[in-house]
């Protein structure tokens, strides 16, 4: 992909010359997605290699596991957990209080960019989509993200009323994940309709307005290190990074902020909102650099 010769939006480039991007010198590497693509494939290959080979570094699934024998537990699901059972043993505790320290440091919603495996069916599910809606073959809807909350809600209350982990039967990140790692069961189908649900009626719908997961994540933000900064000198305006992101209200909030923002020699913006998921994709297609991921760490040295 060469983001400085073309207007890189999701239907004008293919979604395979996206893994790579060329530098001002022309040099390719990897590009954000290709390199989150990587992280991912990874994760689940040693999920795949404790199962099948007995290689015991990372254990379980994307739900609950262990790696190295630590225990390490997706949040949503220990809420879950407690709701139906209104117990929080002590394994649970260690595993969720590690699992949002690191997130609540590094970057809420990084997991579903850099770890979700629905995230590489739902970016190609993205691309189908915007292709077909350029064609005009679909319409382009979209509905406030909040809705995510009265899911997460939802799903809490039918846990606590039924006593049962009522969205892991649901959870398309669950079911993609044990797919991978465990091999064909039904559940899959269900991920299938939901994927056919985001590329003819609504794009990326599941991970934009439904998933408790990301909705749970996207609370972990205002102490996040790693964030997304926007050089409002260097930008042009062309709108490509908000056509290519998964939550473009969160560039529009912070460009808007931008405006009301009293100081005329600030150059330098960090995202503001809990949506972002730090998958680097407006980073990737901006062809004046005005984006870049801003490590808060390095400050802290």
């Amino acid at each position: 992909m060469d983001k400085y010769s073309t207007r890189c939006t999701v239907s004008k480039v293919d979604f395979f010359d996206t893994l790579t991007i060329k530098n001002g010198e022309g040099k390719k590497s990897l590009s954000w997605r290709g390199r989150r693509l990587v992280v991912i494939a990874l994760v689940h290959t040693l999920f795949v290699l404790s199962y099948r080979a007995d290689i015991q570094i990372l254990e379980g699934d994307i739900s609950g596991s262990r790696i190295l024998g630590f225990h390490l537990t997706d949040a949503f699901m220990s809420f879950q957990v407690f709701a139906a059972t209104h117990e929080f043993p002590i394994n649970l505790i260690i595993g969720t209080a590690t699992i949002l320290l690191f997130y609540a440091l590094v970057g809420g919603r990084a997991f579903c960019g850099w770890i979700c495996p629905y995230t590489f069916l739902g970016e190609i599910g993205e691309k189908i989509h915007e292709n077909l809606a350029a064609k005009k073959i679909i319409k382009r809807r979209e509905f406030d993200p909040k809705w995510r909350y009265v899911f997460t809600a939802l799903f809490i209350a039918m846990s606590f009323a039924s006593s049962q982990l009522v969205f892991e039967i649901f959870s398309v990140t669950g079911i993609v994940s044990r797919f991978v790692i465990y091999g064909y069961f039904h559940a899959i189908w269900f991920a299938v309709f939901i994927l056919l649900v985001e590329i003819f009626y609504s794009r990326r719908g599941w991970c934009r307005y439904v998933c408790p997961i990301g909705a749970t994540y996207s609370l972990l933000t205002r102490t996040n290190a790693v964030k997304v900064s926007w050089n409002k000198d260097r930008c042009d305006h062309c709108l490509v990074c908000i056509d290519t992101c998964l939550v473009p209200h969160v560039l529009e909030i912070t460009k808007k902020n931008a405006k009301l923002d009293g100081d005329e020699n600030k150059k330098e913006f960090r995202l503001v909102g809990g949506d972002c998921t730090l998958c680097g994709r407006c980073i990737d297609v901006c062809h004046h650099d005005a984006l870049k991921f801003d490590n808060g760490f390095k400050k802290l040295i």
